[in-house]
Parts: C-alpha cells; sequence; structure tokens
C-alpha cells in the first residue's frame, strides 16, 4: 500500500484536495485515541506498536499490518475504524508529509502554474501578434514572422513519383527515399539513413555544414544505385527563412544549437547546389524547401486531408497553418491559401511574456547562445526543460528544501539533467525509482522525500510547457473557425517532436487542455509516424503535380485567351422631337409597353412610364399570329392602364430579332411609326443625352450592334446623301468561317446565353482528367443550363472570397474544395474575358470603320451600350475598353450605359419619324 502510494504522481491541481481529506482523517484518529487509548484494542495492538505509531518522528514507507486485524464477532464497527486507522497512521503521516513537500514546491513555484483566464490572455496576446505579424506594415516589427512558405496545397492523394527528403534541424540530418505509386491504390515507400551532425560542422562555416549534407546525399545515392538520375529533392530545413518562392530559401536566424557562419541572409538552396555542383558525381534538382512543421503537416495531410496545422514539440517548438491568402500581406494575391510558418518560438521577444517568466527562464536565456530571442522556446521546448529543472533544484539545495543542502559539482553543471530525464521520473510506476537512480549518479544521495518533490518539480515544469503549447494553439484553431466562418471547427493538427512523443503524460495534457481553451471545436491529433523528412517528398510531388496540372489546365484555357494578333485578326473581318408616343420593347423573355412623353425648348424633358408583361412560352413558341394577338392584348391593357383607351398615338416597335427592313414602319391598325433593333433604341436613347453617340452595342443575354453607316456605302439603299443606321446583326459574325482558328468545340463565342453553358462544358473536361471534383462527375454537373452566366460575374466579384465561391458551387451540388474554386474562377475569368475581347475587337473594327469613312486621323465618338452581361459582370466593361483602346489607338471612344433601355430610344426614333412625316406631308 505504501509502496502504491509513494510511486504515484500527484497532479498539482488535487494536491491541496488531498491534503485535507487527510488531514480530516488524522484530526478524527487522534481524538479517538487520544480519549480512550487503551479502549477494547486487539491483542495484536501492543502498547509499544501504539507508542511507536503516534510518536516517531520520522516517516515511515512501510507497516505490517496483521493478517486480519478485524473480527466481526470480537469488536465494534468503532473499535474495527480505530483499528484500522491506528495501523494505518504511519502511512497517513508519510502522506501528510509528502504532500507537505508538494505544496511546498507549489508555492515555490506558483508563478509556473497557470489559470485558465492566464491562458486565455496568453491566447489573445498570441492572436495579436499573429495578425501584426501578416501585415506588411507591422511585420517588421513583429514577433511572430509568419513567414510564407509558398505551400499552397497539402496531398490530394493522386501524386505519384520517386523523389529524395533530406531533414536537417535536428540533432541527426536524415535523408530518404520516398516512392509513391498508384496501383490499386496509393502507396508510400521508404528508406532512409540517418547521419550524424558534430558539433564541429554545426558551430564550424556554412560552407563545411553545406559539404557535410552533400557528402551524405552523395553516399545515400550511392548505395540506393540512383547517382545516375536527377530526382526531385525536397530539403526539410528546420530554421526561420524567407521564401519568395518555393524552392528558394534565405536563412533569417539560427536556432536551437547550429550557428554555422556564413549562412544567415544566404539562400540556402544556392549554398546546397553549390556543394552539390563541386562535388560533380551526382545532380539533384531541389524543388521544394519546408521547415519541419511544414513537413509535419504535409506528411500527416496525406493520411488526413483535413490536416491543417503542423506543429513540432521537440528539441525546439514551432507550428505551421493554412491560412487564407486575402490576408497575407507579405505575398501578391488574394486567391487561394497558402502554409505560414508562424515561427513561434519568438513569441514574447517584444516582451509579452514579462508578465510570466520566472527568474529561471532568465537565467536559461542569460545562458544561451542567442539571448533574448526565442523566449517561448525557451520556455517549453525539449532543450530547455531538462536544465530548467536542473536550475530548480539548484536553488531549492542552496535553500536547504532539497537534499539536505548537498550541491555536488555534477548538480552545478549545465547540461547534466537533461529532458529525458523529466519524462523518465514522470512515469507513473518505475518514476521515483527513476527519480532516485538519475540523482545519485549526480551524486546528491536523495531520500524519497527528495524523489518525490524532484518528481513534483518535474511535473510542473512539463505541464507549464503543455499549458503554454496548447495556449499559442488555441489561438491558431480560432484562427482557422474565424477564417472559416463555422460555428464549430472540424480539422486535424499533425504533430512530431521527441518530447510529445517520449514524454508520457504530455500528449494527454495539451489535449485536455487546448479543448477546455476552445470548447467549439473538434480538433484531432495525428502523430507524424515518418516525421517531417516524408512530408518534404510530399511537399516536392504535391508541387509536381501542381505544376503539371497548372499546365494542362494551362493548355485548354489557351484557346480562349486571344493575342493582340488574334484580336487585330478578328478586326479585320468587318464588315428634333416633341410629342407623346408608345414603345414596344419585344427581344427577351419579357415584353415591354411605355408610354414617352417629349417635351423640347429650353428645358428638354423626356417623361416615361411603362408596364412589364410576361410572355408565356407557348405563345413565344407558337404561332406568329399567336404572338401578336398577345402584344396586341397588352397594348390594349396598357392604354387601359394609363387611361388612354381611345387615343390613338404613333409608335415604335423595338423588335430585337433580324429583319430586312424597306422602311421604318408597317401596316398596322396602330400608328406604328417606326420598327427598330434594341441596338438601335439603345443607340437613340444615348444620342439624346449625347449627341456624338453613333454606335449601339448590346452585350447581354445576345449580341448586338449598329453604327450610322455613310448612305454611299450602304449599297442596298438607294441614295447618297447622308447616313443611315445599319443594324449590324454581328451575332453571325463567323458563320462563314473566318472564326475557326479561334472556335472551341464548346461554343457559342460571347453572349450572356452561352458563356455559363461553355463553363460547364470545360468543367466537365477537367473533372474527366482528373483536375476537378476529385475526378467525379456528379448528376447535377450534367445537367444543361445547371451554371447560369450570372454565377460568372458572381464568381469572378473582387468582393467574393473563395469561401463564398465555394458555397455555389456546393449550391449548385458540386462537391468541392478550395482548390476546386481556384481552378474554377481561373475558367470562368478566362471565358468572360474571350467574350469581352471579342466584343471589344468587334467595337474596335466599328470605329475605326467610322474615322476611315470620314477621312479622319483621330474620332471622337460615343457609344451607348445596354445589356446585363455589361453592366452586371465585374470586370466585363473593363477589358472591352480595354481592347478597344489598344485595337483603334486613334480613336477617342466614350461609352455610355443606357439607363433607361432600348424602349426610349423606340419611342426617340418614333419622335423624328413623326417630324418627318409631318415635314413631307406638309409640302
Amino acid at each position: 500500500m505504501t509502496s502504491r502510494l509513494s510511486e504515484r504522481t500527484v497532479e498539482p491541481e488535487k494536491v491541496a484536495v488531498i491534503i485535507e481529506s487527510t488531514h480530516l482523517i488524522m484530526c478524527f484518529t487522534i481524538h479517538m485515541w487520544c480519549s480512550d487509548p487503551l479502549k477494547s484494542l486487539p491483542d495484536d495492538v501492543t502498547a509499544d506498536t501504539r507508542s511507536s505509531s503516534c510518536t516517531n518522528g520520522k516517516k515511515s514507507t512501510s507497516i505490517a499490518l496483521p493478517s486480519s486485524p478485524l473480527s466481526a464477532d470480537a469488536v465494534t464497527v468503532e473499535q474495527s475504524l480505530l483499528t484500522l486507522m491506528i495501523h494505518s497512521f504511519p502511512v497517513v503521516n508519510s502522506v501528510i508529509q509528502s504532500l507537505d513537500k508538494e505544496m511546498l514546491i507549489d508555492k515555490y513555484l506558483y508563478s509556473m502554474r497557470f489559470s485558465d483566464e492566464t491562458l486565455l490572455d496568453i491566447m489573445q496576446q498570441f492572436r495579436r501578434e499573429l495578425t501584426k505579424g501578416l501585415g506588411r506594415d507591422t511585420n517588421p516589427t513583429a514577433a511572430l514572422k509568419m513567414l510564407p512558405t509558398f505551400v499552397r496545397s497539402i496531398p490530394d492523394g493522386s501524386e505519384k513519383g520517386d523523389f529524395i527528403a533530406l531533414d536537417l534541424g535536428g540533432s541527426n540530418f536524415r535523408i530518404l527515399r520516398v516512392k509513391v505509386s498508384h496501383e490499386k491504390k496509393q502507396t508510400v515507400q521508404m528508406e532512409s539513413k540517418i547521419y550524424d551532425t558534430p558539433e564541429d560542422i554545426i558551430h564550424g562555416s556554412g560552407t563545411r555544414l553545406f559539404d557535410h549534407v552533400a557528402e551524405c546525399l552523395g553516399d545515400f545515392m550511392e548505395k540506393q544505385n540512383i547517382k545516375d538520375k536527377k530526382l526531385p529533392v525536397g530539403f526539410t530545413f528546420s530554421f526561420p527563412c524567407q521564401q519568395t518562392k518555393l524552392d528558394e530559401a534565405t536563412l533569417l536566424t539560427w536556432t536551437k544549437r547550429f550557428k554555422a557562419s556564413g549562412v544567415e541572409g544566404m539562400d540556402v538552396v544556392k549554398l546546397l547546389n553549390k556543394a552539390i555542383k563541386k562535388r560533380g558525381d551526382y545532380e539533384a534538382d531541389i524543388m521544394a524547401v519546408v521547415n519541419d512543421t511544414v513537413g509535419t503537416m504535409m506528411t500527416c495531410g496525406f493520411d488526413d486531408q483535413r490536416c491543417e496545422v503542423g506543429i513540432i514539440i521537440g528539441t525546439g517548438t514551432n507550428a505551421c497553418y493554412m491560412e487564407e491568402l486575402r490576408n497575407i500581406d507579405l505575398v501578391e494575391g488574394d486567391e487561394g491559401r497558402m502554409c505560414v510558418n508562424t515561427e513561434w518560438g519568438a513569441f514574447g521577444d517584444d516582451g509579452r511574456l514579462e508578465d510570466i517568466r520566472t527568474e529561471f527562464d532568465r537565467e536559461i536565456d542569460r545562458g544561451s547562445i542567442n539571448p533574448g530571442k526565442q523566449l517561448f522556446e525557451k520556455m517549453v521546448s525539449g532543450m530547455y526543460m531538462g536544465e530548467l529543472v536542473r536550475l530548480i533544484l539548484v536553488k531549492m539545495a542552496r535553500e536547504g528544501l532539497l537534499f539536505e543542502g548537498r550541491i555536488t559539482p555534477e548538480l552545478l553543471t549545465r547540461g547534466k539533467f537533461e529532458t529525458k530525464h523529466i519524462s523518465a521520473i514522470e512515469k507513473s510506476k518505475e518514476g521515483l525509482s527513476k527519480a532516485r537512480e538519475i540523482l545519485t549518479r549526480l551524486g546528491v544521495e536523495p531520500s524519497t522525500d527528495d524523489c518525490i518533490a524532484v518528481q513534483h518539480v518535474c511535473a510542473i515544469v512539463s505541464f507549464r510547457s503543455a499549458s503554454l503549447i496548447a495556449a499559442v494553439l488555441a489561438g491558431i484553431l480560432l484562427r482557422l473557425k474565424e477564417n472559416k466562418g463555422v460555428a464549430r471547427l472540424r480539422t486535424t493538427v499533425g504533430i512530431d517532436g521527441s518530447l510529445y512523443k517520449m514524454h508520457p503524460q504530455y500528449a494527454r495534457r495539451l489535449h485536455k487542455t487546448v479543448r477546455r481553451l476552445v470548447p467549439d471545436s473538434d480538433v484531432r491529433f495525428l502523430l507524424s509516424e515518418s516525421g517531417s523528412g516524408k512530408g518534404a517528398a510530399m511537399v516536392t510531388a504535391v508541387a509536381y503535380r501542381l505544376a503539371e496540372q497548372s499546365r494542362l489546365i494551362t493548355q485548354t484555357l489557351s484557346e480562349f485567351r486571344l493575342s493582340t494578333e488574334q484580336l487585330l485578326e478578328v478586326r479585320t473581318h468587318r464588315y428634333c422631337k416633341h410629342g407623346d408616343f408608345l414603345a414596344l420593347d419585344l427581344g427577351g423573355t419579357n415584353f415591354r409597353v411605355l408610354l414617352v412623353k417629349i417635351r423640347s425648348g429650353k428645358r428638354r424633358t423626356v417623361e416615361m412610364h411603362n408596364k412589364i408583361y410576361a410572355i408565356p412560352l407557348e405563345v413565344m413558341q407558337g404561332t406568329g399570329e399567336e404572338l401578336f394577338d398577345h402584344i396586341v392584348q397588352c397594348i390594349s391593357d396598357f392604354l387601359d392602364y394609363m387611361g388612354m383607351k381611345n387615343a390613338r398615338l404613333p409608335l415604335g416597335f423595338t423588335f430585337s430579332f433580324p429583319c430586312q427592313q424597306t422602311s421604318l414602319d408597317a401596316e398596322f391598325d396602330l400608328d406604328v411609326v417606326a420598327i427598330v433593333n434594341d441596338t438601335v433604341g439603345t443607340m437613340m436613347t444615348c444620342a439624346y443625352e449625347e449627341p456624338t453617340c453613333e454606335i449601339g452595342l448590346i452585350a447581354g443575354t445576345g449580341s448586338n450592334a449598329c453604327y450610322m453607316e455613310e448612305m454611299r456605302n450602304v449599297e442596298m439603299i438607294e441614295g447618297d446623301e447622308g447616313r443611315m443606321c445599319v443594324n449590324m446583326e454581328w451575332g453571325a459574325f463567323g458563320d462563314n468561317g473566318c472564326l475557326d482558328d479561334i472556335r472551341t468545340e464548346y461554343e457559342k463565342m460571347c453572349s450572356g446565353m452561352y458563356l455559363g453553358e461553355i463553363v460547364r462544358n470545360i468543367l466537365i473536361d477537367m473533372t474527366k482528367r482528373g483536375f476537378l471534383f476529385r475526378g467525379q462527375i456528379s448528376e447535377t454537373l450534367k445537367t444543361r443550363g445547371i451554371f447560369e452566366t450570372k454565377f460568372l460575374s458572381q464568381i469572378e466579384s473582387d468582393r467574393l472570397a473563395l469561401l463564398q465561391v465555394r458555397s455555389i458551387l456546393q449550391h449548385l451540388g458540386l462537391d468541392s474544395t478550395c482548390d476546386d474554386s481556384i481552378i474554377v474562377k481561373e475558367v470562368c475569368e478566362a471565358v468572360s474575358r474571350r467574350a469581352a475581347q471579342l466584343c471589344g475587337a468587334g467595337m474596335a473594327a466599328v470605329v475605326d470603320k467610322i474615322r476611315e469613312n470620314r477621312g479622319l486621323n483621330n474620332l471622337d465618338v460615343t457609344v451607348g451600350v445596354d445589356g446585363t452581361l455589361y453592366k452586371l459582370h465585374p470586370h466585363f466593361s473593363g477589358i472591352m475598353h480595354q481592347t478597344v483602346n489598344e485595337l483603334a489607338p486613334k480613336c477617342n471612344v466614350t461609352f455610355l450605359l443606357s439607363e433607361d433601355g432600348s424602349g426610349k430610344g423606340a419611342a426617340l426614333i418614333t419622335a423624328v419619324g413623326c417630324r418627318l412625316r409631318q415635314e413631307l406631308n406638309n409640302k
């Protein structure tokens, strides 16, 4: 019984409760015995036993209990209880003395124990520092450097190939050969070898260090018989580096025990390539440099695609996580995510942690090779925890609290008490025996009390480490939760490091604390079984996959990316008022009737009233007689609605379909003065506001244009004087084959009716090739018309985060990842950009034609524009304007948006027609 009590490690937070309970038992025992010490004691309990039990001043570690001290027929319940208490007295006394010692240590190391309130405060400080490190302007003064790694994706299961991985950063240097294959399922085969990194090399020159790395790599390749191959290499370099590309890394500062000269401020890839080239007996293609945290995340990400955090808790400590690119000011672009290396070992270097640092932390820092730096790491990592415990033991011994005040040279020797000793001492069954063994080697001749006390010191130091790591990890998890905009976070944290793996209590304490600090989360902690070296190979494999995927996507979308030469080739294939008027506008899914009141004079005004009528599908697809009966019925209803049932007004008819016209009007019972196309109506609407408007453009469900042509060039109409508006019907441009060189299999090319469908067909093609949606073509994606053109406008919005793009795709039944969203957005941009460029090329041809007609060096002209694609798409108009400017540099073109649609234009033409008819009648 005594042995089991002594071996058990008591958690600090339970000490007070145990002591209070034990004191109650003691008080009751003393009260009973002192009242009548000789009352009805069993024969086997002698006075000597009672005396020794009560007066023995030294702690007894064992007692021989009688085989059967209680007899139900011989003693009362009170006597039995008293007997048990007397027999247990030495043990209780022992426990009290042990717990009193632990309480003393708790008070002594009070500043190393944190409440949840303190941990939450540390978490918030870390989050503020994290945000500061991500900002372009605030990063220079931030303790957390938040280094972009240019790793944009975790493994998706489609990687394959043969790779080399180098892992430099700890006590050993490891080289791996990683083969990723796809036979029936994705498999990974690994072969590795560990090489020593001697102290004279890691503290010598940078040249010697990288010559050593190159020599080890050559030896490994020779043993693998691959010296004649140039395999892609991933390099795990576990030190703070500034990266501008995946295969470039400039060392900012050495950490841990490395201090090789001439490396800080240099690109480590160039230094390694130089060492390899100097040897000349093999070649290596170093594709990626990653931190060990990134390697850990990628290793675990291979097994669990939810893994988006990597942590090292070993000789040093650090973490990385997947941050939204839009939040990383240090990198251009805002699409997708990128892994950020936090370098959280430097947390507190700006003084944020001064309130919780102890005298022992400050002494550790003063004796380190980098005073004032990596302060958080020095409080929690395996390199320093053993030394931290040694400093505490030395001070306690000097104050007579341990080892009866004995201090030995071994105890005073730096590095004699290692972190691995903490792990051994905190083992539940053999911890105290290990403590005795370790302390004996230090020459202090420990008592059992000493062993228990040292065990408790180790528990407090390691518990502090786990609590601090939990606080900063909680800051990252909350960041992920906010980035995703979810009520409950579900994620995986990949972990590696000797402290986390070897310490018997560390993982449990860390997990428990994290879940208390971030309750609205489901966090899986996944141990990296293969280390960060495999992760470097996986980064390289992902880089290979993404490079190949990018090449094939670029190849697919290249047909939509038109060069200036192609656009120039497209361009060379070119081909007042007063009264009340009615206007009809037919051309889309609805039919609009307008009453337009035009007033001339000093204050020209146009007053409009309109009503929209639906055209049933059966009418649209029925007979012409049924269509025009419906139109007349709508007109009658509108006149009744306006209180003008018996009025006979001039009427203009916007009829947005190809027509052969010989005059403005046609014979109806109504006074139909003009029938015009919607492009003509748009031009006239804008010309009323801007007299230089001579071109009309529709870029919406359909696409078309009109312009004022010289009569001498219109051979279908008699007369050479003046100008006439020509409806181009340019939607038919290319029907003769002149655009076959730029047409794709997905067509048609530039109107809103077809762009969404073009995108859908491209997505199907890319999914079949494994680029999207994990290669799974859903029934939704097979549905014609499911991807509407309005989705292009929404997806390409600058204000729309990829998370919302993904939401649109999921609403369509497409189970997409962040990478899928990036590709879909790229496809939408390519399709809409080509449509805008083609419209721009056509418009450039029109304005240049007008300029040439008039024999001008430069032309100022206005284009009236209408249509949903032009008005609602975030980039269409800008791309089109830019294309016109590039292809027609001698024309100053202004684009005027038609606010009132083409119906108003039909009324204006009607007004002009009425004036001309009146003038003709007067003659």
